[in-house]
């Protein structure tokens, strides 16, 4: 037989029901299982982290005014420092998909709060409850100017914490190769045809030059995330809240978790929009495409490594197939462009969402909160993971790099300044159609052998030219 099932009686403003004894939660969150069973995602924790923080903050204030008793204000900051710690996560069950102000994952914190600071405050179980989800957590707050709050507070935290550390160890270490290897000539490619001569170096810094560029849009898009919207309520009004509430939380935050923030300007408009958080989401996807390109890059000049550019040896990470014995793929490329792939999918969902307000509420803030959230998470995994399996032990194959430079019919370029170019190109075209070099068909076609050596240094085509320059150092084959 099974054995009894333990519970215990809580009530809203709907009614009473039954939850399980050793739950936290209360009638609301209760009846939002029930009513919102879609799909597997939860409500992100950095999310409810956040408005964790904001209660435990909102708690302090309120009682500072004299708003709120001190023990109780006491009980419910302890008990919010509790649940950061990683206390009781199993206690927020809620799906992302819900009422678009966020309320039912709101009162989820609110309800749970609640209840332990009840239990810490130990009155006994006939005492009159002390502490109610919407009296005194909820205290001059709303789900409409919390939640979008807790956005911001959950999106800057990420974007710091995990977003631009993993973004900087990734250009590091592209830097470090970029440096390495700037002494090696090699082949430039342009429509994937051959080109003039470049170096690894110059290559590479191009793949860490997108970044800083991604890197500064994501910065220009941080300021607006320190401007909350807590003490708004419930339109932007500020109805039923102090009217110091705002800043004071945003005070009391800063002091709990070393960042600035400030109220925003306008709180109607932080109720009912989310630009800050479309711009970094946007952000987020100039950042992806600069990845996409870096990524495509490392792939394609690692192809082969008999039948493709084989200019670039990465790490074998693994085996790379179940039939072909000896067989290893870019895997960590395909894993980035992937990744890319879909945050740039999240793009339109937040563009979306971020449309999706009417009057005074956006009613889309779960969607867009799960988005950048998500978005946040998996640049910064697989930056981390491509940084560290891929960037860090990729080296050219110089020998490669030399047989492919020698062969280029390109470096007939630095013939253009001194025979013109009907007359180089009448040269490349009769070396590639008798599959012979430069120099030979330069020289069939009367150009002195000194000269052609002399003005096809491929070390000498790294930039404008210098007069005056050193000997050619002779490429063999050339």
């Amino acid at each position: 037989m099974n054995a009894p099932r333990h519970t215990r009686r809580v009530s809203d403003a709907l009614g009473e029901l039954e939850v399980d004894a050793d739950v936290l939660w209360g009638a609301q969150t209760q009846r939002a299982r029930q009513h919102f069973d879609i799909g597997g995602e939860r409500m992100p924790m950095e999310l409810l982290r956040a408005l964790m923080q904001l209660k435990g903050a909102a708690a302090t204030v309120n009682a500072r005014l004299g708003r709120l008793d001190a023990a109780v204000a006491q009980a419910i900051a302890a008990s919010a420092e509790a649940l950061l710690a990683g206390a009781h996560d199993d206690q927020f069950p809620l799906s992302v998909w819900q009422s678009g102000s966020g309320t039912q994952s709101h009162m989820n914190v609110n309800e749970v709060l609640a209840r332990m600071a009840e239990l810490r405050l130990g009155d006994g179980p006939d005492a009159a409850p002390r502490v109610h989800a919407n009296d005194h957590v909820n205290l001059g707050q709303s789900s409409n100017d919390m939640v979008p709050s807790a956005m911001h507070v959950a999106a800057l935290t990420a974007v710091q914490t995990r977003l631009l550390p993993a973004l900087q160890r990734l250009m590091a270490s592209l830097q470090a190769q970029s440096l390495a290897h700037a002494g090696v000539v090699k082949i430039g490619r342009t429509h994937l045809q051959d080109a003039v001569p470049m170096t690894v170096g110059q290559e590479i810094g191009a793949w860490h030059s997108q970044l800083q560029s991604a890197a500064a849009v994501l910065d220009a898009a941080l300021p607006a995330l320190h401007e909350l919207a807590v003490g708004g309520t419930a339109v932007g009004t500020g109805l039923n809240t102090h009217a110091e509430f705002g800043a004071l939380v945003c005070a009391e935050l800063g002091r709990l978790t070393g960042t600035r923030y400030t109220p925003a300007p306008d709180r109607f408009a932080a109720l009912a929009g989310h630009e800050p958080l479309l711009a970094l989401h946007a952000a987020f996807k100039v950042l992806a495409v600069a990845l996409m390109k870096l990524a495509g890059d490392v792939r394609l000049l690692a192809s082969g490594p008999r039948a493709g550019l084989a200019e670039l040896r990465i790490p074998a990470n693994e085996p790379g197939s179940s039939i072909m014995p000896g067989k290893v793929n870019p895997t960590q490329c395909e894993a980035l462009l992937m990744v890319c792939c879909q945050v740039i999918g999240n793009e339109l969902a937040v563009t979306l969402g971020a449309a999706g307000g009417q009057l005074q509420l956006n009613t889309c803030k779960p969607l867009i909160a799960a988005n950048v959230l998500r978005s946040t998470r998996l640049l910064a995994d697989a930056m981390t993971a491509f940084e560290a399996h891929t960037v860090r032990g990729m080296a050219p194959d110089e020998a490669r790099i030399r047989e492919l430079l020698a062969g280029s019919l390109m470096l007939v370029t630095a013939l253009t300044p001194h025979i013109g170019y009907d007359r180089a190109a009448a040269i490349a075209h009769r070396a590639h159609a008798e599959r012979g070099t430069l120099r030979e068909a330069a020289v069939s076609m009367g150009v002195d052998g000194a000269d052609f050596d002399r003005w096809c240094d491929p070390a000498a085509m790294l930039g404008p030219v210098r007069h005056a320059a050193p000997g050619p150092a002779r490429l063999e084959g050339v």
